[in-house]
């Protein structure tokens, strides 16, 4: 019951007992006082001792009314927790890529030539440049276009523009395939845009958060900005590359909802609608205003108004009581 890093046993130190593990091999004692304490909604004190590991990742915490018992946090709050700093290691890592992809931007362009070989990395600056590569692009694809759309109401006369770029390749049979975030569903343009391209080729779904936005062409090439604005882009022609992202899309793409199917999900008990259900997600996870609006494409004065009837909608006084509020609730628990 009681291991160490080598496989041995461990007697009882005191009133603890050395747990030498990761939260990724919670130990038996753990792992059974844990689910003991999520069916029950508590547990005592005394009986932890045996499992101090709990305590160690957050998996208990102290009742606030009485001293003597734990409380177990929920397995999706725990979860949020132990991915937050992962998740923002990776945030870091893409930050840093993207400036070494602008350090080196003028080292490429008076590099050595390539001897007739195609450029498998372009960096196209300016909206001109990058529409004149997406439209080649789309002109030569063969079998199907694969694109991620995130952020606030589109433009009209973007649309537009998307709407003729699109239209060639779906009249050649080319198939096309679009996420969009959940907000998209209560844009009359993007509904507009879709009620037009709509017919066998074409499927839309969207999803509660996309990251940046992607455009993929067969398995050829594929575009990803590299600045907020987006004014500069990366053609990438590396076929491993390409086949990875594929793989982000597809993978994203399981978890969607097709567009016809109407409201992602019904709303929780208590009036927990499911755009507030994602923004309850996010902000567990400790991401301020501006962030959950971006990930989940609103502008942050309506993101705050959905904040604001989270907290009147589980009793909240603070933003801080907020947070606590939303663990204890369950709606994190639920499946959506």
């Amino acid at each position: 019951m009681f291991r160490t890093l080598g496989g041995g046993k461990l007697g009882k130190i005191g009133t603890q007992a050395a747990h030498p593990h990761a939260i990724t091999d919670l130990c038996d004692a753990g792992s059974r006082l844990y689910t003991s304490a999520l069916r029950a909604g508590r547990v005592a004190r005394a009986d932890a001792e045996s499992a101090p590991c709990l305590l160690e990742f957050a998996l208990l915490h102290p009742d606030p009314d009485d001293p003597d018992w734990l409380r177990p946090v929920p397995p999706t709050v725990a979860l949020a927790q132990h991915l937050y700093p992962i998740e923002r290691q990776i945030t870091e890592h893409r930050r840093l890529s993207v400036e070494l992809a602008d350090a080196f931007e003028p080292f490429l362009a008076a590099g050595a030539p390539s001897h007739g070989a195609t450029d498998l990395i372009t960096v196209l600056e300016g909206q001109d440049r990058i529409n004149a590569a997406l439209n080649i692009a789309t002109s030569e694809c063969h079998t199907e276009v694969l694109t991620v759309q995130p952020g606030k109401r589109r433009l009209e006369s973007n649309l537009l523009k998307g709407l003729e770029r699109d239209r060639p390749f779906l009249d050649r049979g080319v198939r096309l395939r679009t996420l969009y975030q959940h907000t998209a569903r209560h844009s009359p343009e993007t509904l507009a845009y879709v009620e037009q391209i709509a017919d066998g080729k074409v499927e839309v779904r969207t999803i509660d958060e996309l990251v940046e936005r992607l455009i993929i062409c067969d398995d050829t090439v594929a575009f990803i900005p590299i600045r907020e604005d987006r004014r500069v882009a990366l053609e990438l022609r590396h076929p491993g590359l390409v086949r990875y992202l594929i793989k982000v899309f597809e993978f994203m793409w399981s978890r969607a909802v097709p567009l016809k199917v109407g409201i992602p999900y019904e709303p929780a008990p208590g009036g927990i609608t499911d755009i507030q259900h994602s923004i309850a997600k996010l902000l567990v996870e400790g991401h301020v205003d501006e962030a959950i609006a971006r990930r989940l494409g609103m502008n942050v004065r309506t993101c705050r108004a959905h904040i604001a009837k989270l907290a009147s909608a589980l009793g909240s006084g603070s933003r801080a009581q907020l947070g606590y509020l939303i663990a204890q609730s369950g709606i994190l628990d639920q499946d959506h």
